[in-house]
């Protein structure tokens, strides 16, 4: 599966806006994020990402994200969707012909 770009989420109060694109092996993980939280819970935010993004199976991927506020479970399920958005674009792609 290649993935593109995807996101998901939305700016409002407790949510988070998560886009990610994948990137050329050795690119690694790599973490954008704005926060309102970000002095108390910016470390526990990226980790969470980068969990996310190497339990979908992605060494090499940008993540750039705007948090209002979301909780844990939250961000999880953004990222989650955020992936296999951008997995369902690149699928679209593939069956298309293009690259």
């Amino acid at each position: 599966m290649t993935i593109k770009k995807g996101h998901a989420g939305t700016l409002e109060s407790n949510d988070i806006m998560i886009s990610v694109e994948e990137k050329a092996p050795g690119f690694g993980v790599q973490i954008e994020l704005t926060s309102i939280v970000e002095a108390q819970f910016g470390n526990a935010i990226r980790r969470t990402l980068a969990e996310e993004a190497v339990k979908a199976g992605f060494a090499d991927i940008y993540i750039k994200a705007v948090d209002k506020g979301a909780l844990d479970c939250t961000v999880r399920a953004r990222m989650e969707t955020a992936i296999e958005r951008a997995a369902g674009v690149a699928a679209l792609h593939m069956q298309q012909g293009e690259r």
